[in-house]
């Protein structure tokens, strides 16, 4: 087949030697910054968010095998391993941010897929860092919500796989998902609504958002049923949080969708679809906070999607028209400054 006379410059750039060259150095790269974020999370105090004490002592009491827990079968099992090759709290840290940085390499192998083979993987998974580590909800999966940051990018990798038709992987990293936080089923059983055109989905998620702001949801929840508004009601109540309708946090979610949209123009031709799809699973995770986002701490159900949004503006960054954008040397040197921002965020707790 021959190529067309915009992508074949492309194309030649990204099979060339030199193009070799430059992704093994990338991937260098991502295993030095790898390594620094493993070290920065790993050694951090135990005072440095607000779930990590509570880990750490849970990590130190298996010794004696996995006690009866709240926590999920796979992170238990997980953590006894870990507990099993003699690591140390500053060890089991920083494997779980390894294991954390595995499962967004993982995310961005399947979202790259998708995308024409004009840009190479490792600079993909190097913008999509880039716009992690200078994410304080980033920080929050990495120090708080350890469980749920674990599975998050899985649950994007999943319903990507969905999205492409890819039974067997949406199963096998929806399974672990799960078994890693229980709240994964939230978002896979939205799965379904990735099947509907581009438009119905658009409008579906328009209309849940209405249904949110005006507080219908919550008032159909209530009176279908009791025992799961009770349930979200109740859950982590705390004086110091607002619960109730978070007309702060739905519209912050929309506008991450409306940004999408707006580059979607800028970014190559071919790259236009791919990139509108990853906004449509971005849609799809965030309709569970649309649904039951009102009680104590309902970000927590849109971590996995403001994470997401990450991936998918990485993505309209390297496939953009612009081309300083899509420089691997310039990523390269942005995500030199984001593990800056990472430390400083680590270090200070500072997480959304």
């Amino acid at each position: 087949m021959k190529a067309s006379g915009n992508a074949l410059p492309y194309l030649r750039s990204a099979t060339s030697p030199h193009a070799s060259a430059e992704r093994w150095l990338g991937v260098i790269w991502l295993l030095a910054v790898a390594t620094f974020g493993c070290w920065l999370v790993g050694s951090r105090a135990l005072d440095i968010g607000s779930d990590t004490e509570t880990y750490a002592g849970f990590f130190e009491s298996l010794d004696q095998g996995v006690p009866e827990t709240r926590l999920e079968p796979g992170f238990a099992y997980l953590s006894y391993g870990l507990r099993l090759l003699g690591l140390g709290v500053p060890g089991y840290q920083a494997v779980l941010f390894a294991l954390l940085l595995v499962g967004v390499a993982i995310a961005v192998r399947i979202h790259h897929r998708a995308f024409p083979p004009t840009q190479a993987y490792p600079t993909l998974l190097c913008a999509s860092l880039l716009l992690l580590f200078i994410s304080p909800m980033f920080v929050n999966a990495s120090i708080n919500a350890i469980r749920q940051g674990l599975a998050a990018p899985l649950v994007f990798a999943a319903l990507l796989c969905f999205q492409q038709r890819r039974w067997w992987g949406f199963a096998l990293l929806g399974a672990l998902a799960a078994s890693l936080h229980v709240s994964s089923l939230l978002y896979l059983v939205c799965a379904p609504a990735l099947l509907l055109k581009p438009n119905l989905l658009r409008t579906l998620a328009a209309l849940a958002f209405v249904a949110y702001v005006s507080g219908l949801s919550m008032k159909v929840v209530g009176a279908v049923s009791p025992t799961l508004y009770t349930t979200v009601m109740e859950y982590t109540a705390n004086d110091n949080y607002r619960a109730g309708v978070r007309i702060d946090f739905a519209v912050f979610t929309i506008f991450w969708y409306v940004v999408v949209l707006a580059v979607s123009p800028w970014v190559q031709p071919a790259a236009r679809k791919p990139l509108q799809d990853g906004a449509s699973v971005y849609l799809v995770m965030v309709v569970p906070f649309f649904v039951i986002g009102w009680g104590y701490f309902s970000n927590r159900y849109l971590l996995p999607g403001w994470l997401a949004i990450s991936l998918i503006l990485a993505a309209a960054c390297c496939y953009s028209r612009v081309a300083p954008l899509r420089q691997p040397l310039l990523l390269g040197a942005g995500l030199a400054v984001a593990c800056g921002v990472l430390f400083f965020y680590v270090s200070r707790g500072i997480v959304i």
